[in-house]
């Protein structure tokens, strides 16, 4: 029984901080899309997030790394315009 209780606690805690994930992503991705000077701020909370995740192994390093890769990628194309 124990275990079964365990996964439960993981996953609820698990499904929080990906879904946070999610919502900075999407905030930042707007912020971005809009280039509003709030978004180099967002763009930090996610990194720390996404960071936070992998290092507690909720999500894979490279899927972290790949992550932050894009939305950079998107953050520089938009300075650019």
């Amino acid at each position: 029984m124990l275990p079964l209780r365990q996964a439960k606690k993981r996953m609820a805690r698990n499904k929080g901080v990906e879904d946070r994930i999610q919502f900075l992503k999407k905030q930042t991705l707007k912020a971005v899309a809009k280039q509003e000077k709030s978004a180099e701020e967002t763009i930090k909370k996610f990194v720390q997030a996404v960071d936070k995740a992998a290092k507690n192994h909720i999500i894979k390093k490279n899927t972290a790394s790949r992550m932050k890769s894009r939305l950079m990628k998107k953050w520089n194309a938009a300075m650019k315009k």
